[in-house]
């Protein structure tokens, strides 16, 4: 098992389990209050400490948890175990959340996940949510013997590995890879790239047009979920996003298009987060200052993948981007990813098999933007459900406090920027 486990500082988060019932078949921490992450942030003192139980049992775990920490639970405790564990396996991304807890002198929050939908998570990506987390460096508090959870978790690093390759050109930097990795869960990136390089060259308004024609013509057979258009009419510049109108400019001012209005048009949703009360930096700031934990993580996967060649001295890799190799790794990714594809690839009205799909989706020079397509369609709805239950499971004071912390995180790396 190649994910951390801990070497210096495990008493002292083992004091803070030692808080909570021992019925665990995995605990780790993650975060900024583990690892060092660059940005705003970066120098805070004693941040939020992030942790997320894993247990077999969730009504019994809760039902004891409740006799210690009664405090920790919002009204939902009046409920009782079994409605607890009701909204925490049947909504959102499966975890139930108590944050802003103090605990042994340190400020906490901590998540409750069913070790079953941990490893269905882990396996499928049905909702990439705590499955994201552990794509990333992890400190392993505690872990029992459970063979199908080692499997699983291993299986989950190597399966954003796979779709990592779908995303990267044919040679990349160990960075550059884990930039894709990190990001996976968050899955918010621009889906028509040359519209913003034509705004960081200005030019007038027939060129961005005919990017977009060009994009519209490529992906003409497809659900017009994603394709956006600018069309020219009457001087001016109408922009649209599927068949809803964002807005509009004079020709004239076209010129005067720049890089930050195109991206906030362009962007695709991905995670919810990543629109309100994250910093958007954040994959960046967590990548950079820990590529060597992220080496630790994944080089041993790297080094046996026979589709790519890690050259470890030079920190680079080079991939085999033929349709064979990318049909290899499309049909490695996990079923849930597979299914969201299918669903973007197949036109109305026919139901093809999903190894049909991804052997023209191997194909397509556009493969690595429908990836991008069938992740957000994975996050953004789980992010959002999680999102909304943490209201009730925090509380309306906690969930308050909570994002405010956020939305300060948030000015304050928009600040550093301006």
């Amino acid at each position: 098992m190649v994910l951390q486990s801990l070497p210096r500082s495990g008493v002292a988060f083992r004091k803070i389990l030692s808080h909570f019932p021992e019925e665990l078949s995995l605990a780790f921490a993650y975060g900024s209050g583990v690892y060092r992450q660059a940005g705003p942030n970066a120098n805070q003192k004693n941040p939020m400490l992030d942790l997320v139980f894993t247990v077999d049992d969730p009504v019994g775990w809760h039902s004891k948890n409740l006799k210690k920490n009664w405090s920790h639970y919002s009204f939902l405790k009046v409920l009782g175990p079994r409605t607890i564990t009701t909204v925490q396996n049947n909504f959102g991304a499966g975890v139930y959340y108590n944050p802003l807890i103090k605990c042994d002198g340190r400020l906490i929050k901590y998540g409750v996940i069913s070790t079953s939908i941990l490893i269905e998570d882990l396996l499928t990506w049905n909702n990439l949510y705590i499955a994201g987390r552990l794509q990333k460096p992890v400190k392993i508090v505690a872990m029992n013997e459970n063979a199908t959870l080692r499997a699983a978790l291993d299986k989950n690093l190597k399966s954003a590995v796979n779709a990592a390759f779908l995303l990267l050109p044919e040679s990349f930097s160990e960075e550059e890879l884990f930039i894709e990795i990190a990001g996976l869960s968050y899955s918010v990136h621009c889906i028509l790239p040359g519209i913003l390089k034509a705004c960081e060259q200005p030019s007038k308004a027939q060129q961005l047009v005919s990017i977009c024609l060009e994009q519209q013509r490529r992906v003409r057979k497809r659900r017009r979920i994603w394709n956006v258009w600018l069309i020219e009419s009457m001087n001016n510049c109408l922009l649209c996003h599927g068949t809803r109108r964002i807005g509009w400019c004079p020709a004239t001012t076209t010129e005067h298009f720049d890089k930050r209005f195109c991206r906030r048009i362009l962007i695709k949703r991905g995670d919810f987060r990543m629109m309100v009360g994250e910093d958007k930096s954040k994959v960046l700031n967590i990548v950079k200052p820990n590529v060597v934990h992220f080496r630790e993580l994944y080089g041993t996967i790297l080094q046996e993948n026979p589709q790519v060649v890690y050259k470890i001295q030079q920190g680079r890799l080079e991939l085999d981007k033929s349709p064979e190799g990318q049909f290899t790794q499309l049909m490695a990714l996990p079923k849930t990813l597979q299914q969201r594809i299918n669903h973007i690839m197949d036109p109305p009205g026919k139901n093809r098999d999903v190894e049909e799909t991804l052997l023209q989706l191997a194909n397509d020079p556009d493969c690595s933007e429908v990836v991008r397509l069938g992740l957000s369609a994975i996050v953004r709805p789980s992010s959002m459900r999680q999102s909304t239950k943490g209201i009730f499971t925090a509380g309306m004071k906690k969930s308050v406090i909570y994002s405010s912390l956020k939305l300060h995180k948030m000015w304050r790396g928009w600040l550093r920027k301006t």
